[in-house]
């Protein structure tokens, strides 16, 4: 079992990204969202590139025999994930229709959005480590997926370089509206690293959005969630990616008003379920716990 996290960020045990290393969370994310294509019924979110992404050895087992990844905890991590992404997803859609033309994929990992974006015109933006960036070109590489050419790779580090420094490098433009998920992220950072990515997001133009989940701080979860909290917790501290930042929805609203956001809304995983999720025979629900939230310039 993993030693217990300290509660002080400056003394937590440094992230294998930080070190330079591929995210191996990415890999469980793309993992999980293949196995929702082979074992849900129906499907949230369409996404036929994860799992020749995964490579073809990874892909094979995962086909022979997908139950591997349906136990009660992979079954929530796997609901939580589609649902989020789904959300990200329609509201993009949304955003494209309003005329939007760029949508940045922050901590993109294993992302497949931009091999699946229908919108000839809309150009993606992926921001991540430069490790996690190289892993991910030679896995397109390997499994024969063309990388789209309105795809732009922006290599960062949220603890070290500014979005806004990488954003421009790629060629982003701030005078225009864009849509802006982050997803699977905020919970690694210190909560400041938090906060000043999503303060460059509120400078972008106006129109502009951002769809993020967060952590809940333990005293805001029932038993049943802090127990499930607590071994996931232990899990990715084991994979060397402990989890950091945690936050009230209240006061994580209020300060993106704060910041420069015209509105904020939380979305719970009640809610999530009851969107994507109603009425299902193999009983797929989000996990009470997640969290969600929309902020709009």
């Amino acid at each position: 079992m993993p030693a217990p996290m300290s509660s002080d960020p400056s003394t937590a045990p440094l992230n294998i990204v930080h070190r330079g290393e591929p995210s191996r969370s990415a890999l469980r994310v793309a993992e999980l969202r293949a196995v929702h294509a082979l074992l849900d019924d129906p499907v949230v979110l369409d996404d036929p590139v994860a799992l020749p992404l995964l490579g073809r050895q990874a892909a094979a087992a995962l086909r022979e025999d997908p139950f591997a990844l349906n136990d009660p905890l992979s079954r929530g991590l796997r609901a939580a994930l589609v649902v989020r992404s789904r959300f990200a997803e329609d509201e993009l859609a949304s955003r494209v229709g309003e005329g939007v033309r760029q949508y940045v994929v922050l901590g993109a990992g294993l992302d497949t959005f931009a091999c699946r974006n229908p919108w000839p015109a809309l150009d993606v933006f992926e921001v991540d480590h430069p490790a996690t960036q190289a892993w991910k070109r030679a896995l397109l590489a390997d499994a024969g997926i063309a990388t789209p050419p309105n795809l732009r790779f922006a290599a960062t580090d949220f603890e070290q370089r500014s979005l806004e420094q990488a954003l421009e490098a790629a060629g982003f433009r701030r005078d225009r509206p864009a849509c802006f998920s982050w997803l699977g992220v905020t919970m690694y950072l210190r909560p400041e690293s938090v906060m000043e990515t999503l303060a460059a997001v509120a400078r972008c133009a106006p129109g502009s959005s951002i769809c993020f989940d967060f952590r809940l701080p333990p005293h805001l979860l029932n038993p049943v969630e802090r127990a499930i909290g607590d071994v996931v917790t232990a899990q990715v501290a084991a994979l060397g990616e402990p989890w950091i930042a945690a936050f009230e929805p209240e006061a994580l609203r209020d300060d993106l008003l704060r910041i420069g956001f015209r509105e904020a809304s939380e979305v719970s995983g009640d809610e999530l379920t009851r969107r994507y999720l109603p009425r299902r025979k193999d009983g797929l629900r989000a996990p009470g716990s997640q969290r969600l939230m929309l902020a709009r310039r």
